[in-house]
């Protein structure tokens, strides 16, 4: 594979992700710590070891869509780059959601990875 070629998995984008996921990535996030959007960004690509890549045009609808439903809050502030940027914080609807949410994706998975015969289990 050519070096400026990346492997497949690190093209995958948000897009890609099982519906719901991202919103849980952000809650999870903001539940460690409030975050502004590329924080937010930089926090989800670290934690998942590069894998995957949020792209700002699934960001920040995600992100509407969370304060719409009032699972996170806003306030505008500035950066430690003398920006202004817009600050998330999980509300406690947001921490509720977000067990709720994890207990269902826990499962859901469990259930995949049982199909996919990954659970030690030989595949028949």
């Amino acid at each position: 594979m050519p070096s400026s070629e990346k492997p497949m998995f690190l093209k995958r984008t948000s897009r890609d992700l099982f519906p719901g996921a991202l919103e849980m990535m952000i809650l999870e996030s903001l539940r460690r710590q409030p975050a502004h959007g590329y924080a937010l960004v930089q926090h989800i690509q670290q934690r998942s070891n590069q894998l995957l890549q949020v792209e700002e045009g699934s960001l920040y609808p995600a992100l509407q869509r969370l304060l719409k439903e009032k699972l996170v809050k806003a306030e505008w502030g500035i950066s430690s780059t003398n920006r202004r940027v817009r600050t998330y914080t999980i509300t406690a609807a947001g921490l509720k959601h977000l067990e709720r949410e994890r207990s269902s994706f826990e499962r859901m998975f469990e259930g995949i990875a049982l199909v996919l015969g990954t659970r030690g289990e030989a595949n028949t």
